[in-house]
């Protein structure tokens, strides 16, 4: 018979470094699912472009955030639960920022109709507020203290 010591698997290693970019994965996609509304909405409102370019520009302005909706659910259960529970709470505050604010939009947007300007202007808004806040989040991150952890059999069940 084989002891059953020896069949356990190393200990496996969770870097600070990896540590740090996990828990800053959600702001960073909140900053770059924003950020073509940011740049699009002042040129939508005062270019006037016209036809299949508003349209088009709209479109631009509005799938990222989209696209980020259902990433970001795939990346808040993948962080929220690391080993490090530093990981789990800079997500779970990224998390609350960015739903939050699109969760404001929803209600607020009921009232716009058909007005496109007005769900361009939130757009930007929302931008303005989300992307600074969440560059700040990310310089804090960076400035905490992050260590590398060890996960042995019997933390990581």
């Amino acid at each position: 018979m084989s002891d059953p010591s020896a069949m356990q698997s190393p200990p496996q290693q969770i870097s600070a470094r990896s540590a740090r970019f996990s828990a800053s994965l959600f702001n960073y996609g909140n900053v770059i699912a924003m950020i073509p509304g940011l740049l699009l909405a002042p040129y939508i409102l005062w270019a006037h472009p016209t036809g299949t370019s508003t349209v088009l520009l709209f479109v631009l302005m509005i799938v990222p955030p989209i696209l980020w909706f259902g990433a970001s659910i795939v990346v808040y259960a993948l962080a929220r639960h690391h080993p490090d529970p530093q990981v789990g709470h800079c997500t779970q505050q990224a998390a609350y920022r960015f739903y939050g604010m699109f969760g404001l939009v929803i209600p607020v947007g009921t009232f716009y109709g058909t007005d496109w300007r007005l769900w361009i202007i939130t757009g930007g808004i929302v931008a303005l507020i989300l992307i600074p806040w969440s560059v700040l989040e990310l310089r804090r991150i960076a400035r905490l203290p992050w260590r590398d952890i060890t996960l042995n059999e019997e933390t990581h069940t």
